[in-house]
């Protein structure tokens, strides 16, 4: 995996599980199915992680809410 440019941390951690809500989980292996994928997830600290989906083509991204919603019209910006 890619590590953060900033504190060396995976964008996408093996331990998914610790990081995803049984929703999250559920709503991304249903959304993979159309080209999208985890592109990374912000770990804030003392906040709630932000995971960050991207399409098949790179052009869309997308906010996996806590309750499985996919938030299409997100307020993030996103480094290369």
């Amino acid at each position: 995996m890619d590590n953060d440019k900033r504190t060396g941390q995976q964008a996408v951690p093996d331990n998914l599980d610790d990081w995803l809500t049984p929703e999250q989980t559920h709503m991304l292996h249903q959304i993979e199915s159309f080209g999208w994928r985890l592109k990374f997830i912000r770990r804030p600290v003392f906040q709630d992680p932000i995971v960050i989906l991207v399409s098949d083509d790179g052009k869309k991204i997308g906010v996996l809410e806590k309750d499985g919603r996919v938030n299409m019209d997100p307020n993030i910006t996103i480094r290369d």
